[in-house]
């Protein structure tokens, strides 16, 4: 890979960097908003080194020229010249060009349909409900208020939970759901619950559901499903940042 072309991948993959974490949101569909900035920073680190790369280039090289005439090249006199990057350094062209005009899609009801959902901190004690109803409230939350609130408050009140549609084949129901970043998608896992009473949308569809927990088991124990009996269900617009178990868009 001559030298032209280094500078030309070190600029793509600049602005690459910075058209998926500064100018769109597509970076936030691989990493936690909180990298964000740290993106934005190797875009431009990049960017520099490019200009850098490209303004060394055009400046003359001391020991080219013997003063003679005579250039040197960079053979070791074996035939062997050491001046270029290996051929497989073309590759690195592919994520470059990926990142400026083809994002991976987003992860989604495929992912989520293929893992078991993902466990819920213990948690010892919980805040009174407020008296609102319907009380708006994380897929996270809900669950661990049905397997862990010994109180058992939650008990026939009514709740608000958003989330995208996973449907679950062969089976009563379908699952509301929401995967989350601990750092980025490598380590995404999702939490989900089932919904009873309403019928399915197609997958991904973002929806708000409303509706009181689904008996089975003992509630306030392990026993109890993270489960719903559907009042109503309202698509909604996908959230920007889709990757975090957030309160409803409403």
């Amino acid at each position: 890979m001559k030298r032209p072309l280094q500078v030309t991948l070190l600029v793509l993959s600049g602005l690459g960097l910075l058209h998926a974490s500064l100018f769109t949101d597509l970076s936030l569909r691989f990493v936690k908003e909180g990298m964000r900035p740290m993106l934005v920073a190797s875009g431009v680190l990049l960017l520099v080194l490019g200009v850098a790369e490209a303004w060394s280039s055009q400046k003359p090289v001391s020991g080219d020229d013997d003063g003679h005439g005579h250039g040197h090249d960079q053979d070791d006199g074996h035939g062997h010249d050491h001046s270029t990057v290996p051929r497989i350094a073309w590759l690195l062209f592919l994520p470059a060009l990926s990142l400026l005009f083809y994002a991976p899609p987003a992860l989604g009801a495929y992912t989520a349909a293929r893992e078991a959902p993902k466990a819920v901190a213990e948690q010892r004690y919980f805040d009174p409900l407020p008296a609102t109803s319907p009380i708006p409230l994380t897929l996270t939350q809900f669950t661990s208020r049905v397997q862990q609130d010994h109180k058992r408050d939650i008990g026939g009140r009514s709740v608000r939970m958003t989330g995208f549609v996973t449907p679950d084949k062969g089976a009563d129901g379908w699952y509301l759901t929401r995967i989350i970043f601990t750092c980025c998608a490598a380590d995404a896992q999702s939490v989900k619950v089932r919904i009873h009473g309403a019928a399915a949308l197609p997958a991904n569809t973002w929806v708000t559901v409303t509706g009181t927990w689904h008996p089975g088991g003992t509630l306030g124990t392990s026993s109890a499903p993270a489960a719903l009996d559907a009042r109503t269900v309202k698509q909604v617009a996908k959230p920007v940042n889709a990757y975090t178990d957030a309160l409803p868009l409403f």
